[in-house]
C-alpha cells in the first residue's frame, strides 16, 4: 500500500490512537493489565505475585492469549485471500470491533471489578488483549511499511537513531532517509501518547463508560481500510 496515501496513514492514526487507549483503561481497571504492550505483563506479574495484588492470572495468560490470536488473525487472513476476498483487512477490523465490543458491554455490564482475578474481569481483558492481537497481526500482514502502532519502543529506538545520525550532519540519501522516518515515526508516537492521555481522562471521569469508545473507533477505521 502507498504510503503517500492519506488513507493508511488516517488508519494507523486511528490505530495507534486506539492502542494507546485501550492499553492505559485495560491498565487502570484490571490492576495492571496491559493489553496492547502483552510483554510489559512480565514485569506486573512479578510486582502481583511479591505485593499480593490481583490481576496475576490476566497477566500469565495475556502474552498466550495474543500469540493465539496473532495466529488466528494470520489464518484468517489467508483464508480470506484464498477465497479471492477484496477487503481482508475490514475483516479482521470487524473481528477486533467484536471483541471490543463484548469486553466494553463485560466492563459496563459488571465492572468495576475489586478483585481482576474473577471470571468476567478475566475474561474481558483477554478479549482486550485478543483484540490488540488482531490489530497488531493485520498491521504486520497488510500496512507493513507504516509504523507499528501497538508498541512504541521500537518507533522511539528508531527515532533517536534519525535524530543521531541528523546531529551528525549526514547528508544525500542518509539525510533524505531519516527525515522520512521521522515524519512516519513521530506522528505515530505521538498520536498513542494522545490515546493513552485520553484513555486516563475517560477512564477519570467516566469509569467503565469509558470503554465504550475503542469499538466505536474500531468501527470508524473500518471505513479507512478501503481495497486492504
Amino acid at each position: 500500500m502507498n504510503t503517500g496515501n492519506p488513507q493508511p496513514t488516517t488508519l494507523t492514526g486511528l490505530l495507534g490512537f486506539n492502542a494507546g487507549y485501550v492499553d492505559t483503561v485495560g491498565f487502570l481497571a484490571l490492576n495492571g493489565l496491559f493489553t496492547a504492550h502483552v510483554t510489559g505483563n512480565f514485569v506486573t506479574l512479578g510486582a502481583s505475585l511479591i505485593n499480593g495484588t490481583s490481576g496475576a492470572l490476566s497477566k500469565l495468560m495475556a502474552l498466550p492469549v495474543f500469540c493465539l490470536f496473532v495466529m488466528l488473525a494470520r489464518l484468517a487472513s489467508n483464508a480470506l485471500a484464498g477465497r479471492g476476498a477484496a477487503t481482508p483487512m475490514r475483516w479482521l477490523i470487524t473481528a477486533k470491533t467484536l471483541l471490543l465490543l463484548a469486553a466494553a458491554a463485560m466492563m459496563i455490564g459488571l465492572g468495576p471489578f475489586q478483585d481482576a482475578n474473577a471470571l468476567p474481569a478475566f475474561v474481558a481483558g483477554m478479549l482486550m488483549v485478543g483484540a490488540m492481537a488482531v490489530q497488531n497481526a493485520m498491521q504486520r500482514i497488510h500496512l507493513g511499511s507504516m509504523p507499528p502502532s501497538t508498541l512504541m519502543t521500537g518507533n522511539t529506538t528508531q527515532v533517536m537513531i534519525n535524530l543521531a545520525d541528523l546531529l551528525q550532519g549526514v547528508q544525500g540519501e542518509t539525510r533524505a532517509s531519516a527525515m522520512a522516518q521521522l515524519h512516519k515515526m513521530l506522528p505515530a508516537i505521538a498520536i498513542f501518547a494522545l490515546g493513552c492521555a485520553l484513555g486516563a481522562l475517560a477512564y477519570y471521569f467516566f469509569g467503565m463508560w469509558c470503554f465504550a469508545i475503542p469499538p466505536a473507533v474500531s468501527l470508524l477505521s473500518a471505513c479507512f481500510a478501503r481495497g486492504a
